[in-house]
């Protein structure tokens, strides 16, 4: 059939530039190693940052909420499906990682979801969204969808978006960007970008990630510049730092009460199970309250970039859990992935279009459940692969 002969025809393209996409098992925990396709592996290759994907506080109160309100929702949040440990967790949540006085929280399924919830309840025909050119995949799709003029801007620089507020005739302004950037690991200029959206009376929404629960003592991101303002929207995951699933949304109370009467990703879907609430509670303490492992998963960035001054790749340069190594080429990226893989490392190869030919790179991601003699044993297997790369670069 032809329209099976087109798809088999698109993989074995992708195969041959080297961005065909493979999904591995796992058969464990989240942690420092875990075993994947039957190997027990070293893994760099998680955004479990301050390691309380298994946290056992974390395990028992999921398994406590499981035996409280039992597996599902049962419906959306403006149905039946609204629980108190909802609410508890949503009022947490803003009390932390609010951006403005007052400032209320919602929670949503994943990040994705809640990105597209506000980039299409805040703008629309007739406005302007501008957005870093490195943002995320979900944050272009939300000002796609949202249907406003969607202006992108050379990666970090204010002057460029300078000149694009200046030139929008549109009735509403957003600035959309990434707070740490997840296939780079720097940060967004946030204390310029709310000076611009002050000046063009803009939105400023951003999107943390990988800041929330690692920057401004656990925060996040906008803490860690130490902004606050009512017109920020942040947006946080559940699944990373935090180490569960979801994530939310936080911000003025005029924002959240919008995004609850006309966002369609929030509207339209079952709530998440009330037990992931009960688990994300736990986790937020932790956050809260075990400065030891940011401060663990500080020093381990530290010690991980002093070992690879000496390497021939670039090694991007992020003071984030997330540490880029730009390899250039696919097939030098996935050979470098595979070659650690047999030395019992997890480290993915990251491939167009999500970072921009060319550079293809590893995606080392540390966490607080590493120990030193991990980094190190990652390092110096990289320092022995590197001759061997370089020579077959030259070639």
């Amino acid at each position: 059939m032809k329209l099976i002969a087109d798809l088999e025809r698109g993989l074995a393209e992708r195969e041959a530039a080297g961005l065909l996409r493979v999904r591995r098992s796992v058969a464990s925990p989240q942690g420092a190693r875990v075993t994947v396709d039957g190997r027990r592996l070293v893994n760099f290759a998680s955004n479990d940052y301050l390691g309380l994907a298994n946290h056992p506080q974390v395990i028992a109160a999921a398994r406590d909420g499981a035996e409280r309100w039992g597996a599902g929702a049962g419906a959306s949040h403006l149905v039946c499906g609204h629980t108190a440990a909802h609410a508890a967790l949503e009022a947490e949540l803003a009390a932390w990682a609010g951006p403005c006085a007052g400032a209320q929280a919602l929670t949503f399924g994943s990040g994705y979801l809640a990105n597209l919830a506000i980039l299409t309840a805040l703008a629309g025909r007739g406005d302007a969204i501008f957005a870093d050119r490195l943002n995320h995949a979900c944050l272009n799709d939300g000002a796609l969808l949202s249907r406003a003029d969607f202006v992108r801007y050379p990666h970090g620089d204010l002057a460029h978006l300078r000149l694009r507020l200046e030139a929008s005739s549109a009735k509403r302004k957003l600035i959309a960007t990434d707070a740490v950037f997840s296939m780079d690991g720097d940060l967004a200029p946030l204390p310029g970008l709310l000076a611009l959206a002050d000046e063009f009376d803009a939105w400023l929404v951003v999107d943390d990630a990988h800041g929330f629960g690692v920057l401004g003592a656990g925060r996040g991101s906008v803490a860690h510049f130490g902004l606050a303002s009512e017109r920020i929207v942040c947006m946080g995951t559940l699944g990373k730092a935090a180490g569960v699933a979801g994530a939310f949304v936080a911000a003025h109370p005029m924002v959240i009460a919008t995004l609850v009467q006309t966002a369609r990703t929030y509207v339209f879907t079952t709530a998440a199970p009330p037990l992931l609430s009960e688990a994300l509670l736990a986790s937020l303490a932790l956050i809260r309250d075990d400065c030891a492992r940011r401060d663990r998963l500080a020093a381990l960035i530290a010690r991980f970039r002093e070992r690879m001054r000496d390497q021939p790749w670039k090694l991007l340069p992020s003071t984030t859990p997330i540490q880029p190594l730009v390899v250039g080429a696919n097939a030098d990226a996935l050979a470098l992935s595979a070659a650690l893989w047999q030395r019992g490392f997890w480290v993915p190869a990251i491939r167009p279009p999500t970072v921009p030919a060319g550079t293809a790179r590893l995606r080392i991601t540390l966490s607080a459940a590493h120990a030193a003699p991990d980094v190190d044993a990652l390092a110096a297997a990289l320092a022995e692969l590197a001759p061997a790369t370089a020579r077959a670069g030259e070639r």
